[in-house]
This record gives C-alpha cells, sequence and structure tokens, in this order.
C-alpha cells in the first residue's frame, strides 16, 4: 500500500526536524552559534491521469487529471544569521562583532578558520588566541607588564603599560565577510571554513565595505530563541505522530483486505 511509504518518508523527515530543533536547544548557551531550519520537498508524483490529456475523440482534454504524491524528503538544512544579543562578561579580550562578519583563526593545519565566538584570551607569549589555543588573525601581541587593553570599534588594539600613560597601538582586527554566510562549512568548534557555496572572504577592517564594527567586553550570545524552538518541536512531534497513524491505518486496512481475502 502506498501510504505506508509515504508516511513513512513523513516520519523520517519529521525525525530529521526534531535533530536539527535538539541540537538548536543544546546550543542555546554557546557563544555565537547560529540557529538552523530544516526544510522539506515532495516526492515525485505518480501521474494516474495526466492533465491535459485527451479525454474523446472530439477534444476534450482532462483539466486537473490525477497526480498521487510519494512523500517528503528533506531539501536543505539552512543557517539563519540573525543576530544574537550582545552579553556582558567584562573581559578585555572578549569582542562582539555589531552586524556582518567573522574573526578569523589561524588552523594547526594551516587553513583559516571564521568565527563569531569573540572569546578570547592571550597565551604564554601574549599572543591573542581562541580557547583552544588557535591564533587570532592578524596577530596580535599584548606586551608584557600591560595594564589596560582597548580595542576600538574598528579594531584598533591599544596597550597601556606600567609606569605609562601613554597608549601604544599593538595591532588592527579585520574581519571578513561572505556573499553567502550561510554556505559556510562548520567544523565544530565554534569554527567554519570557507566553500565553493559561500563564496571567497573579503577581508576588512571593522565598519568598512558593510561589515560590522566590534563591542570590547561584550560576546555574542546565541540566536537561539526558547520558546520557538519548543513550538517547532511539539509541532515536529504531533507531525510525526500523525504519520504514523496513517501507518497504523494503512495496517489496519490491509489487514481488513487479507480477512475478506480468506473469507
Amino acid at each position: 500500500m502506498r501510504a505506508l511509504r509515504t508516511a513513512t518518508t513523513g516520519m523520517a523527515a519529521q525525525q530529521m526536524n526534531v535533530e536539527v530543533i535538539s541540537n538548536n536547544i543544546a546550543n542555546m548557551n554557546t557563544i555565537g552559534f547560529k540557529k538552523q531550519r530544516a526544510e522539506f520537498q515532495d516526492l515525485v508524483y505518480q501521474n494516474v491521469e495526466r492533465m491535459g490529456a485527451q479525454s474523446s475523440d472530439s477534444g476534450t482534454v482532462v483539466p486537473t487529471g490525477i497526480q498521487i504524491g510519494s512523500g517528503v524528503k528533506t531539501g536543505s538544512v539552512y543557517r539563519i544569521m540573525e543576530q544574537g544579543s550582545a552579553t556582558l562578561t567584562g573581559n578585555d579580550y572578549d569582542l562582539d562583532i555589531q552586524g556582518k562578519g567573522y574573526f578569523q583563526v589561524l588552523l594547526p593545519s594551516g587553513e583559516t578558520a571564521y568565527t563569531r565566538a569573540g572569546n578570547f584570551s592571550v597565551d604564554d607569549q601574549g599572543r591573542l588566541v581562541t580557547q583552544d589555543g588557535y591564533l587570532v588573525q592578524p596577530q596580535i601581541s599584548i606586551p608584557q607588564g600591560t595594564t589596560s587593553v582597548t580595542i576600538s570599534k574598528d579594531g584598533q588594539v591599544q596597550v597601556t603599560t606600567q609606569g605609562s600613560t601613554q597608549t601604544t597601538n599593538v595591532g588592527q582586527l579585520q574581519i571578513a565577510t561572505f556573499a553567502n554566510e550561510a554556505g559556510l562549512d562548520a567544523q565544530g568548534d565554534n569554527l567554519f571554513l570557507e566553500s565553493a557555496a559561500s563564496g571567497a572572504p573579503n577581508v576588512s577592517t571593522p565598519g568598512v565595505d558593510g561589515s560590522g564594527t566590534l563591542l570590547q567586553h561584550y560576546t555574542e550570545s546565541s540566536n537561539v530563541d526558547a520558546v520557538s524552538e519548543i513550538t517547532a518541536l511539539i509541532v515536529a512531534q504531533r507531525a510525526y505522530e500523525m504519520n504514523s497513524k496513517v501507518i497504523t491505518t494503512a495496517d489496519s486496512m490491509l489487514q481488513t483486505t487479507s480477512q475478506l481475502a480468506r473469507g
């Protein structure tokens, strides 16, 4: 019975939907996390009677025909890039990008990764690094004896050292923007890689060429909204249950047919 196969595709699609939603909920407190959404597409149709086909010798045609669908599939799981709220941390090295853009991170492999998570610190050599110790690009080194660090909206890093009241510029942060942010390849650890879908990065000074500006002492929180995710989870659960009900109904119909055949 076709209904069994159709309902099975519906259950598989809703299972995927629940997995996406569960990942969103799990990352509600992940710095810089961007929620995802699953999109679905209908499967191919069987033409029992094609619309527009001749229905008589006098030239009359079938106005609508009969098409029976075969279910649903997951078309894509896309990332929603809306801004998360800024969370005050008080850490001199924490940065929030207000607008578009990504920090550049040098991986041990030599590749450049991109991240919205600006919870940085310094390593034993005074270099600005991520929580995994990966160097932030362009490289910024904080001198020993620094008493205060100021990072401006346009990415200038200035420090004040012991015994001095003058500030010294020690580097300029840059951020990368992409034509299609949703096409970035997620690697985990809050990192993304460039892909053919995202296009090449456009690296610029914060606030230039449409890129965002920096906000010191803040990090960007996840853009996951708990209420909307729970609502979506309930809808997905009900859709799964309804598809399972179709399977139960189809099985009951097959059982009735089998009993009639034996009778």
